[in-house]
């Protein structure tokens, strides 16, 4: 199953328009403006994961783009709002070791993390954040030297073993697959993976290549986050699905 999703909304932000920004903070449209279209399309989204796969519902779930400045990481801290706010215990980690930005989307401080984590530093629990109710943020931390060492680290199979049992849905943020080698370091430890594509910019090609490249490891890509679209003014969501 591929899910294709579509925003219209002005108040759903463009890959462009956070890069002039120069941050994430704010474009949580689910918290700021929850009646707005980008709102409903972002729980469009969370009933479309919850309720069409019956048979093997994903409860880890990577979110990651072909390139950088895509939305991923916007389209993650909005998908585990609308989760939590359908009373679902849920956990966004932030294993984009390289340039953090999960904590910048809550506006959040990132001094501890998953890197102390894995350290043994501090427990999973301590070490989270919890910006709205029923949700928690396990940002990064200090930046490792060595990320992808670390995510095929046994400390980090463990980790993802023991939030699996605790929260009904983990969303993980990665880099970008084009960039490094961690989303598909990560994926296996997952029950699937969001991509999150530029509709004005990013090449088939490269999306058919990152398809085959997490299909060939076994997993599977359980839809496609399609932001910057350009659709009619008075069709602001259009949703597609099919096999």
């Amino acid at each position: 199953m591929s899910a294709t999703f579509f925003s219209r909304s002005k108040r759903h932000h463009t890959p462009s328009e956070m890069a002039k920004s120069g941050g994430l903070d704010g474009r949580l449209v689910t918290m700021t403006d929850p009646a707005s279209p980008s709102a409903e399309a972002y729980r469009t989204l969370r009933t479309n994961l919850q309720y069409r796969f019956v048979d093997s519902p994903p409860k880890v779930i990577v979110i990651t783009s072909p390139g950088r400045r895509e939305g991923k990481t916007i389209t993650c801290a909005n998908l585990g709002v609308v989760l939590a706010q359908a009373d679902n215990n849920t956990l966004i980690v932030d294993c984009d070791l390289r340039a953090p930005e999960v904590h910048k989307a809550f506006g959040l401080r990132n001094p501890y993390g998953i890197v102390d984590v894995l350290s043994g530093e501090q427990d999973v629990q301590e070490a989270c954040h919890v910006p709205v109710p029923g949700l928690k943020v396990l940002s990064t931390g200090p930046i490792p030297p060595a990320p992808a060492e670390l995510l095929s680290s046994r400390q980090f199979v463990d980790l993802m073993d023991q939030v699996r049992t605790q929260f009904d849905y983990v969303l993980v943020d990665t880099p970008s697959m084009q960039a490094v080698s961690d989303p598909l370091i990560i994926v296996p430890k997952s029950d699937g993976v969001l991509l999150v594509l530029d509709a004005q910019k990013t090449r088939k090609g490269s999306v058919r290549k990152h398809v085959r490249d997490v299909e060939s490891i076994g997993s599977r890509v359980l839809g496609i986050v399609m932001n910057n679209t350009r659709v009619p003014k008075d069709n602001y969501r259009n949703y597609e699905y099919g096999s």
